[in-house]
């Protein structure tokens, strides 16, 4: 059975739609038992609000020992400074649940709350693989092959990174890739301003060889921005200042096309009926693009399965984070990444 510590606390919606996740991923996925963490009042009045059905339903898996509550006093806003509400706020919901995977309780960490508290406690409470320089945040994103989405690392953690950081991200995104994303031989890009290896910046010009000489790893070089929703690379390393900003340019730009084909559709009578004809196909292209079927990003180089997933998750973001988190513990990410940067420091070693 995996046991999931799950943030109650975070997210906009929290802690209903966390709930409502939580219940969903304890009857829909096999051998699954869920730590439901937060201030247990608020999630027993989110219960007893619940319409009958669905209440009955959470009752049946608290019953059942599927769904456990465990009260944590405090929450961390998303607005608050990460380090300093972590360090603080020692019975937050973030820190009570990470300190289960601490304990050997739970096997993943789930959580919609502050991404920077999430990090921060983390390493604070978990570590680093050993031979880690830093973790990294993971992020699957759709691609125009819907059954070949593109691994974005780092999405967030590490504004300022080194040559040998942004190696360790391919290294772990390649295990990642393969073991949960389901990708034989992984495809790892260096995202540039160009494919010529002599393109970029001082960074990408010292990662490049690193990346070259990695053991196992598929490098297919410098890739362009254009190439992250391409379909032809399944990893993208970048540091975290970059990542970020593709990520959110992404989710930006998919928010807007919706926005355009809503208003472009509705100019005349006769776009209305050909939208109504068309209407199944905009129904799978809006499946394709939905980030909530993505299962939220892992954090990479801690041991133990750690998933973030979007602020303004609902309960379906949290089902598929949930089940993110199982493929991860039970494919032993964490201890794949570890022999894979083990095997690699051996590799300098005898160079």
């Amino acid at each position: 059975m995996t046991r999931i510590a799950l943030d109650a606390m975070g997210g906009d919606y929290a802690p209903k739609q966390i709930v409502v996740g939580a219940v969903e991923a304890a009857l829909g996925l096999p051998d699954v038992k869920i730590f439901l963490v937060g201030q247990e009042e608020a999630i027993r009045k989110v219960i007893r609000g619940f319409s009958k059905d669905r209440r009955q339903k959470c009752e049946s898996a608290i019953a059942r020992g599927l769904i456990e509550i465990v009260h944590a006093p405090d929450e961390v806003e998303m607005c608050e400074v990460p380090v300093e509400a972590v360090r603080k706020k020692k019975d937050c919901s973030i820190n009570v649940a990470m300190r289960l995977v601490k304990d050997g309780r739970a096997d993943v960490f789930v959580s919609a709350g502050n991404s920077g508290a999430v990090a921060t406690s983390a390493i604070l409470n978990l570590g680093r693989i050993p031979g880690v320089k830093r973790p990294a945040i993971a992020m699957v994103l759709p691609t125009k092959s819907p059954e070949r989405p593109i691994l974005l690392l780092d999405a967030g953690a590490n504004m300022d990174c080194h040559p040998e950081w942004l190696a360790q991200f391919a290294l772990m995104g390649n295990v990642y890739s393969r073991m949960v994303i389901g990708r034989k031989e992984p495809k790892v890009g260096l995202l540039s301003i160009g494919t010529e290896d002599c393109k970029g910046n001082e960074l990408t010009h010292e990662t490049y060889p690193l990346i070259q000489n990695l053991k196992g790893v598929n490098f297919a070089g410098n890739i362009e921005g254009h190439d992250i929703c391409g379909g032809q690379i399944d990893v993208a390393v970048a540091d975290g200042f970059v990542g970020n900003v593709v990520l959110k340019t992404v989710e930006s730009v998919a928010h807007a096309i919706g926005g355009w084909l809503k208003t472009e559709l509705k100019k005349s009578f006769f776009r209305k009926i050909c939208a109504l004809m068309l209407k199944g196909a905009f129904g799978a292209l809006k499946k394709q693009m939905d980030p909530e079927v993505y299962g939220g990003a892992p954090l990479l180089g801690v041991p133990g399965a750690v998933i973030i997933t979007h602020g303004n998750s609902t309960h379906k973001a949290i089902f598929y984070a949930v089940k993110a988190g199982v493929a991860a513990a039970t494919n032993d990410v964490s201890g794949l990444i570890q022999k894979a940067i083990a095997e690699h420091a051996e590799d300098a070693k005898q160079q």
